[in-house]
């Protein structure tokens, strides 16, 4: 089976307000979140069965372009309905997948794996490295998304989706500071590590605050 890969992307500078602390500036979080999001971005169009991903954003596009999908109702899971109906009408013959967008440790190998487990259960899904959060779900052909992200969304997805093995990297969501030393030490994309510690990147990231 190949898949649709659906990745939210909020606006900055409302994009991950809890990991400002780690920068302590507003540019560098900027900048952070941006990295962190092309690197997530970068492994998932490179796994293996991925036929393409697509950003839903709440963000006017600037051009029309298969890549991007502008949702019209509020909320992460709004959105992803919207974008999971969208897929399955433009690409009926592939599964969907609603990745989230702040894996800089991503490989591909590891989403390559977790999709072709996903691909014999009508709905699947990963939690995160703590096992209460969700880092992806997925949806067979024909079979609706139903995302119930947010805090414990694994649980819920439990009701209706299968719990996958994955890699460290595919369970290492970035929320907090403590979450991007626990990324850093799996190893990060190469955007992530400019943003980190390159010229023009964040000079200083407090890892030591939450």
């Amino acid at each position: 089976m190949r898949w649709t890969v659906l990745i939210p992307a909020k606006s900055l500078p409302e994009a991950k307000s809890r990991l400002l602390g780690a920068t302590g500036d507003p540019a560098a979080h900027a900048r952070l979140v941006l990295a962190i999001r092309t690197d997530t971005i970068a492994a998932a169009r490179a796994a293996a069965g991925v036929a393409r991903v697509v950003v839903v954003t709440d963000r006017a596009a600037a051009s029309e372009s298969d890549a991007i999908f502008v949702q019209s109702r509020p909320g992460l899971n709004a959105a992803l309905r919207e974008g999971a109906a969208h897929a399955a009408s433009r690409w009926p013959d592939d599964g969907v997948a609603a990745l989230v967008g702040d894996l800089p440790a991503l490989r591909p190998d590891e989403l390559s794996t977790a999709l072709a487990l996903a691909a014999g259960h009508p709905r699947a899904y990963v939690a995160d490295a703590q096992g209460a959060g969700t880092t992806m779900l997925t949806a067979g052909c024909g079979a609706p998304l139903r995302p119930a992200f947010g805090a414990g969304s694994a649980a819920r997805h439990a009701v209706w989706a299968v719990a996958l093995p994955a890699g460290a990297g595919l369970r290492a969501d970035v929320d907090t500071a403590a979450d991007l030393q626990a990324a850093l030490a799996l190893g990060v994309g190469p955007a992530t590590s400019a943003a980190l510690g390159e010229p023009g990147g964040i000079p200083d990231v407090h890892l030591d605050s939450a």
